[in-house]
């Protein structure tokens, strides 16, 4: 058979067995139908309400290959090249299948899950364990009725998903880790440095010489500061003085 398959393949046997000439094992195997179901269809016993869908029309087939078939009974009828390329359909992954055995070793698993893997949303364990919403947070407030019995147990021991599915969740709720927020007059994580070695141990790149050079450039300093307080008192005293000399002045010619 051919790895193509035709569009609405039912339908397409159905015309082709009222409108053509060719063998049912021919339209079986372009249909990629079993034998049996394409003479159901002759004689009316299968797809009988089912309205024949023209191959032709529809671009799947030209009317040369199909008379190159009809002349030759072991030629098989090959698809038309497709105009456009259709993109690929996923199948829509349905909820997970628990078998029956297995359903009363879910609790235990998701309790093995919210202790050990917290990040997890409960739509992630959902699809891990196959369970419901209500019963997550039953089993997370303790409020499950058999909550004094449940043990933890990984749900990959019990079989209930694979390791690859619970590392691919478990790295799916890695990348959801909240950014740190940069908040006005609070440093950022990447603001904050160590202290330097020279203030917490005394200890100075350039040596005993760096050591040196800065306690005398300290000195200098501390002079340069004491020289302009004393010359900043002695200004002010002679404003006091000058101050002084005048308010007697003017007691004198008061008198």
């Amino acid at each position: 058979m051919s790895d193509r398959k035709p569009l609405m393949p039912k339908a397409t046997a159905a015309w082709l067995v009222e409108n053509s000439a060719l063998t049912f094992e021919q339209i079986a195997d372009f249909c990629q139908m079993h034998l049996l179901e394409v003479k159901g269809i002759a004689d009316g016993d299968v797809a009988a309400g089912i309205k024949g869908m023209d191959p032709i029309s529809s671009g799947q087939l030209n009317r040369e290959e199909i008379q190159r078939a009809e002349k030759d009974p072991s030629r098989k009828l090959k698809l038309a090249e497709a105009r456009f390329e259709l993109p690929q359909i996923k199948p829509k992954r349905g909820p997970r299948y628990t078998p029956t055995s297995r359903r009363h070793e879910r609790p235990n698993a998701v309790l093995w899950l919210l202790r050990n893997h917290p990040e997890l949303k409960d739509s992630q364990l959902m699809r891990l364990v196959g369970t419901t919403k209500p019963t997550i947070q039953q089993i997370r407030d303790r409020s499950h009725w058999n909550a004094a019995n449940l043990q933890p147990q990984d749900p990959v021991t019990l079989g209930l998903c694979s390791q690859v599915d619970l590392d691919a969740e478990v790295k799916k709720s890695a990348k959801r880790v909240v950014a740190p927020v940069d908040v006005p007059g609070v440093p950022s994580v990447t603001d904050v440095t160590l202290l330097p070695a020279s203030d917490t141990t005394g200890y100075m790149p350039g040596g005993a010489s760096a050591a040196h050079e800065l306690g005398d450039d300290v000195d200098k300093a501390q002079a340069e500061k004491r020289s302009a307080k004393e010359e900043e008192a002695r200004v002010l005293e002679q404003l006091r003085g000058l101050t002084g000399e005048a308010g007697e002045e003017k007691s004198d010619e008061e008198e």
